[in-house]
């Protein structure tokens, strides 16, 4: 008996249990179990026209929308940070009030708030707006926060304060050089020891000074990336006139690139710094730093940047074969046959100065000696090396050369 009172109670609260979950759960919606959150701003980013931020620090940075394009106006005009931007402008239109703490509290001392850390006001639309950001909460989620026409105080998440605390050199574009290096065709490097010259007429690079030859594309490309990729570590002094103090009178390297019509200067002067280097674009007045490493790779020896591979194509794609020593030329040719399977294969015969039948295997090995072969170093000058008289000439051809 006793256990079946028991089951009967059980059946009421599983019955109770139902009941609930039919009657409300199921009258949910998707998205009821977060809470909804205010957003403390009813803007679109795209409509935001202007921004000011008095940081932490202390400074006023503002930045104002011109068509598409934004720019710091104070406390010096500057291109501004276009990712920066769209990090602000989203986020003023997306904060959301985490928790509102008190309508009408009576010291906004112990929010942070009677002296802001943070102010950032916005216009959009011809209305101005402005949110002030005090202490992290004791548990370091959130922050508080209030509107500066508004008496509430409220949270906001923490990870704004990295966003919205910010100075004008934060703010600003920085990168050193504004070009395109897919685009680039001139390249000029001056140091005290030498002057480098490389173009790209075509599709590969040249060396032009101080020797011309072959450059090696790959590792100019590279240094094109670095050069269009370099951005200021620090701003130094925004309208420098004694250019001595920072190495950059005369400077340690010159580097000057050209897009067609497109140019830029850039000079690197002394260290700044472990691991940074003080550098001004010309014709701007700023004096910045830069990652050290750049001066080393402008700095390097001509012949890390010149073409080392004899040839451009391996063996496997030669047709063709001479070979001139001690005034005795002996030539070698592919051919496609047939095996005696009756699968074409290729072959290489021997065609002067007598057609015989050589191993193929071997004459492939050669060539793949040959076309591997790399330089060691560079001569300054041809003179009394011997080349105007060579002992061995060797000449390939190649599919499609």
């Amino acid at each position: 008996m006793r256990g079946l009172r028991s089951f009967v109670a059980l059946l009421v609260v599983l019955l109770a249990l139902g009941g609930y979950l039919y009657f409300v759960e199921s009258k949910r919606t998707p998205g009821d179990d977060a809470e909804k959150k205010d957003k403390v701003f009813a803007v679109e980013a795209e409509k935001i026209d202007e921004v000011t931020i008095k940081s932490q620090a202390g400074d006023t940075t503002t930045l104002r929308r011109s068509g598409t394009e934004w720019a710091i106006v104070q406390p010096a005009a500057a291109a501004a940070d276009p990712a920066e931007v769209s990090g602000l402008t989203s986020n003023l239109a997306s904060v959301q009030i985490q928790r509102v703490l008190d309508e009408n509290p009576a010291d906004l001392t112990q929010y942070g708030l009677a002296a802001p850390r943070v102010e950032v006001s916005f216009k959009s639309g011809g209305q101005e707006h402005r949110l002030l950001l005090g202490d992290k909460t004791p548990s370091g989620t959130d922050l508080y926060a209030k509107l500066a026409d508004q008496k509430k105080v409220f949270t906001v998440s923490s990870f704004l304060d990295s966003t919205f605390n910010r100075g004008a050199f934060d703010l600003r574009d920085k990168a050193v050089l504004k070009l395109d290096r897919e685009k680039l065709d001139s390249l000029e490097i001056v140091t005290p020891l030498r002057t480098m010259r490389f173009g790209k007429p075509g599709a590969e690079w040249q060396m032009t000074e101080p020797a011309a030859g072959r450059a090696d594309s790959s590792a100019i490309d590279g240094l094109a990336a670095r050069l269009a990729g370099a951005q200021m570590k620090a701003l130094t002094e925004a309208a420098a006139t004694n250019l001595t103090q920072y190495g950059l009178d005369p400077p340690a390297a010159t580097v000057r690139v050209a897009s067609g019509s497109s140019q830029g200067t850039l000079i690197i002067g002394g260290t700044a710094g472990e691991g940074s280097v003080f550098a001004r674009a010309l014709p701007r007045a700023e004096v910045f730093t830069i990652d050290a490493s750049l001066l080393d790779d402008v700095k390097k020896d001509p012949s890390e940047y010149r073409q080392k591979d004899l040839f451009d194509a391996r063996g496997f794609n030669a047709t063709w074969l001479e070979i001139n020593r001690a005034g005795q030329t002996t030539t070698y040719e592919k051919t496609r046959v047939k095996n005696k399977d009756g699968v074409d294969e290729d072959k290489w015969r021997q065609t002067g100065p007598a057609a015989r039948e050589v191993d193929t295997a071997r004459v492939e090995a050669l060539l793949a000696a040959i076309t591997a072969a790399r330089v060691g170093s560079f001569v300054d000058s041809p003179a009394n090396t011997g080349l105007d008289k060579p002992e061995l000439t060797v000449t390939i051809k190649f599919e499609n050369k």
